[in-house]
Parts: C-alpha cells; structure tokens; sequence
C-alpha cells in the first residue's frame, strides 16, 4: 500500500483538544471476488492499528464491488454474515474502531438490527468501536439511476444515526449522498463533527467528487472524510482520491487513485474553534 498525504492551514481557528487518528483505507476491489476483498479489507485494518489509527474507514461495497451488480443478489448478506463479523472481530482484535464501508444487505435474512424494508437487498454500513460493539448503522439513503442499476435493485435506507468515537459526534453517508446536502444538515443538527463518506466513485467525474466533498465540510463545518476504493470493472474505473477536509475545507490528507492508506489526525476542538471563529451555521434561516 501506499500513502499520501497533503496539508494545509485552514485559518487562524485551531484545535487543543485530544485529537484522533483517521485511517481511510482506498483498498483495490475486484468485481465479485469476495474472499479477496474482504482479506484486502482485514489487511487494511491491521496496518491501520499498527500506525497508530483510531479508526479506519473501508469503501462503498468493498467486498462484492459496486459495479458488479450481477452479483449482488448472489454476495447478499445478513447484517450479522461473515464479512461484518470479520471486521466486528478485527476491531476488537485491533484495538480500533471500523467502519465498514458498506455491503450488500440481505434485509430478508436480517434479524439483529431494524430493517427499512421486510425483503430486498439494501447499501449497508456499520461502525464498530474499539471494543467491537456495534455503534451506528447507515443504508445508503439515495440511490444511483444513473446509468447504474442500483435503485433498481436496492431498498432506500431511512436511518440517519450519530455515534461518539475518540470523543468525535460522527456521522455516515454514501457517496451518491454528496450531491444531496439537506442530508449533511440533519447531520449537523445531530451534533456531526467527522463525517465519513465510503463510496464507489468513477471517473470521469474528479471535480463532482473533490468539489462536492469540500463543499460538504466548508458549508457543515465539520471533517468530512470520502473514503473511495480502487480498481478496474467492465464498465467503469474508480478514480480514489480518498480525502480528509477539515471544518474550513482544506485537505489535510488524500491519495492518488492506486491503493493507499491515507491517515491524518482530526481534533473536536477545531471544529468547535472553527464554528466560534465563523459561526455562519448560526445564521441558518432553514
């Protein structure tokens, strides 16, 4: 794997608090090949905790791959199925929290957590701590028509959950989520701090994914962090560029689009410093 990281100085407003350290694991993902995928991912979250991360975000549908959607219904999954376990697991093991990014949810065969739909597959991510407890769930709330076929075959999440981490208010979304930033604000309300974004994004679209993302953190003022995958698929290559901005959208860390490890630490006191020095959220009038 390799690293990158760019920084910068988003304004005078800095933290002093006890700041965590964010892994955003830009794993290469083959289409259909899920054992591979997933050993890349338990990979990913070992050396994570050896440099030191707190938490590790994994991609959108690291494990099947977005664009295979032929094989979705064959890799679907019950929440409590092999691949969560295996990260539920390798947090504990490791000593960090993961997301995980996201899989393809068997809803029918589900029976530890509340489903939106009672059958049909859904985008699903889930966040363990530490400890391995599981602490938020996410569906992906909307899907891409695009010239994809996942609203087709997928079921909307409804969810939209918070969790403290490393005493970070963090919240989850998925990539096609960025284009719609009434959701980032019921975030914001909720107490966001660091939001993570898994995601399956393709070129040619380089600007959509680094404005959009930026945007999301200077109009929220809060880390958002795109955590992308990379690969080749028949239809489609994912561009990576996983990145970290922070409150004042400036990147503090991102990556090429070949496989990377991108890590940077996020503090709760720059967010809060940054809202004092700034505090545009004050005059919302919607």
């Amino acid at each position: 794997m390799t690293l990158e990281t760019a920084g910068g100085d988003g304004g005078d407003a800095s933290g002093d608090g006890d700041a965590l350290m964010l892994a955003l694991a830009q794993i290469h993902v083959e289409a259909g090949e899920v054992e591979a995928n997933v050993e890349r991912a338990l990979a990913a979250v070992s050396r994570a905790a050896d440099r030191g991360a707190d938490l590790v975000a994994l991609p959108e549908l690291f494990n099947v791959g977005y664009f295979a959607f032929d094989r979705y219904a064959d890799n679907a999954e019950p929440f409590d199925g092999e691949t969560f376990t295996g990260l539920r697991e390798a947090a504990a093991e490791h000593d960090i929290a993961v997301l995980a990014g996201s899989i393809v949810e068997d809803l029918a065969a589900t029976e530890t957590v509340d489903t939106p739909a009672d059958e049909g597959l859904a985008n699903t991510a889930a966040l363990f701590d530490a400890a391995g407890d599981l602490r938020l769930v996410y569906r992906k709330h909307h899907l891409f028509g695009y010239e994809s076929a996942e609203s087709e075959l997928l079921v909307p999440g409804e969810r939209l959950e918070t969790a403290t981490i490393g005493g970070l208010t963090v919240g989850v979304t998925t990539c096609y989520d960025l284009r719609f930033p009434e959701l980032y604000r019921r975030l914001v309300d909720d107490g966001v701090e660091l939001i993570l974004v898994p995601s399956a994004w393709p070129y040619p679209r380089i600007e959509h994914w680094t404005t959009l993302s930026q945007a999301r953190a200077i109009e929220n003022q809060a880390y958002v962090a795109t955590i992308n995958g990379a690969g080749d698929f028949e239809d489609a290559t994912l561009l990576g560029r996983s990145s970290v901005y922070d409150p004042w959208g400036v990147s503090l860390a991102s990556s090429g689009d070949e496989s990377a490890l991108v890590t940077t630490e996020v503090d709760p006191a720059t967010v809060a410093a940054v809202r004092a020095e700034f505090p545009a959220l004050q005059d919302r009038r919607l």
